[in-house]
């Protein structure tokens, strides 16, 4: 079984999960899903149906969070090869 370091949805470090990670349908921890983006196995923006819309909101939660944009911008180039978007 593979070992995720992000979340295959924003790219959110797992480790910095603070409840440890999302959750499948059955209660138990994803292994590959963020609290942010998977509770009860559902998606929890089910507006974000792409790469480029995720892509957004990360950078503007990051934006607000006080990184520079530029930043943000490479901490999210990556998120159209997480798992969840590629096609």
């Amino acid at each position: 079984m593979k070992k995720y370091k992000s979340c295959q949805s924003c790219g959110m470090p797992l480790r910095r999960d603070k409840s440890g990670g999302g959750t499948n349908v059955d209660g138990r921890k994803s292994d590959r899903y963020c609290s942010n983006c998977l509770i009860d196995g559902e998606f929890q923006n089910p507006e974000i149906d792409s790469a480029q819309k995720m892509k957004k909101r990360v950078k503007n939660k990051m934006k607000s969070m006080g990184f520079p944009g530029f930043l943000a911008g490479i901490f999210t180039k990556k998120i159209p090869k997480l798992e969840r978007w590629r096609k």
